[in-house]
């Protein structure tokens, strides 16, 4: 037999350094990280970014916006001023988004918060025109009803400065026809923005124009009336098991703002209306606590117009009205306190309402009973009072 012939080792590879991640990277992922609400790795990734990038505008509007969201206001508020003139490196023109996130801290300043919305109404504006030279291309067309949404917002946020009573604005002579103005400037920037016809309907309330709103609110709420709520359902990978999920239309409005309609509904007696918008919500959301709290005082004010005036909705009578009030507000009672909720002027008012109904003798249903399916019931119901002002509780 013959030697065997030593094995010859390769000379061990150097191992390749990892590559550093692109700034375009660190961007996507950052973001990711904030629509997910997990601010503290987003601030890493966006602190990583700005060591490369020190300048990079998108970087520091994240900065800003976890420093917001982690409630370092002076601080947020010292980075999207960094991202105006005259502060030097500061973009040009400066990102409309740093205007409005400042215009929202400025609560004690109603005029510097004017200021920034209109300065961001200005740079949108601008947006706008140059992505509608470019309409043909679907992706443009996206970003320019998100333009418009935006620039929509803005406006409204200025005309809620100027209807809000806790500033002296509402009380100076140029405050109804700015309204008016900004609201015009809003439905022409897109006409059938239902937040839009919201706040309009909301001002020809404060001016005791009730039949005008009533018909700007059913305009408001015809474009997306008939769509599901909650009657789309997406799979859920849950371990090895597939749930579902039930979710709404994507035309829907958000639920903020379809609670505001019921509370404007509300307002004018349109009671049918509104429960009709709560349980779309409720079929999203069942612990909703202000849908649910919405409908107890719906059911309630509905009650006491039908004992108060002799009204009749048909079977059930003001009692069993009042009962549904009661179990709606005893559920947002309960999670109200489960959910730790913020609104404490809320909670006060729905012990205020139980209060009432147990001196009129109106019992929550038994346990298991469950609240009765009277939707039917409430068809052809309008409650409204002859002068169309606002409903007074008892």
């Amino acid at each position: 037999m013959g030697r065997t012939r030593p094995k010859t080792r390769k000379a061990p590879q150097p191992s390749e350094t990892p590559r550093e991640p692109t700034v375009e990277a660190l961007l996507e992922k950052a973001q990711e990280l904030i629509v997910q609400c997990d601010y503290d790795l987003a601030g890493r990734f966006v602190e990583r970014l700005l060591q490369r990038a020190p300048d990079n505008a998108e970087a520091k509007e994240m900065l800003g916006v976890v420093q917001l969201e982690t409630g370092l206001l002076d601080k947020a508020k010292q980075t999207f001023l960094s991202l105006l003139p005259p502060h030097p490196g500061a973009p040009s023109p400066p990102p409309p988004a740093a205007h409005l996130y400042l215009a929202q801290l400025s609560d004690s300043d109603p005029q510097m918060a004017l200021t920034h919305f209109a300065a961001a109404v200005d740079i949108l504006m601008l947006q706008l025109k140059g992505k509608e030279r470019a309409a043909d291309i679907a992706s443009t067309r996206n970003d320019q009803d998100e333009t418009r949404r935006t620039i929509v917002q803005a406006l409204i946020g200025q005309v809620e400065i100027w209807m809000d009573p806790a500033y002296d604005l509402c009380f100076d002579p140029a405050a109804e026809s700015t309204c008016e103005n900004l609201l015009k400037t809003a439905l022409q920037v897109d006409p059938e923005n239902t937040e839009a016809l919201q706040m309009l309907a909301s001002v020809r309330m404060s001016q005791q124009r009730p039949d005008e709103a009533k018909d700007i609110l059913e305009k408001a709420w015809s474009s997306w009336k008939d769509l599901e709520a909650g009657g789309l359902y997406v799979p859920l990978l849950a371990g090895v098991s597939l749930d579902y999920a039930s979710v709404d239309d994507s035309r829907l409005p958000p639920i903020a703002s379809r609670l505001n309609l019921t509370k404007l509904f509300i307002e004018l007696s349109l009671f049918t209306s509104a429960l009709v918008v709560l349980q779309g919500i409720m079929a999203t959301d069942d612990e909703e606590v202000e849908a649910w709290y919405l409908e107890g005082w719906c059911f309630f004010l509905m009650a006491e117009q039908a004992r108060d005036q002799g009204e009749h909705f048909g079977e059930p009578t003001w009692e069993e009205v009042a009962r549904d009030s009661r179990d709606c507000l005893e559920t947002c009672k309960t999670l109200h306190v489960n959910q730790g909720h913020p609104d404490l002027p809320m909670r006060e008012h729905i012990e205020e309402l139980i209060a009432k109904l147990e001196v009129l003798g109106i019992k929550p249903s038994p346990e298991g009973d469950g609240q009765d399916d009277d939707d039917d019931e409430w068809e052809d119901y309008e409650g409204s009072d002859d002068n169309g002002s606002d409903v007074e509780m008892s």
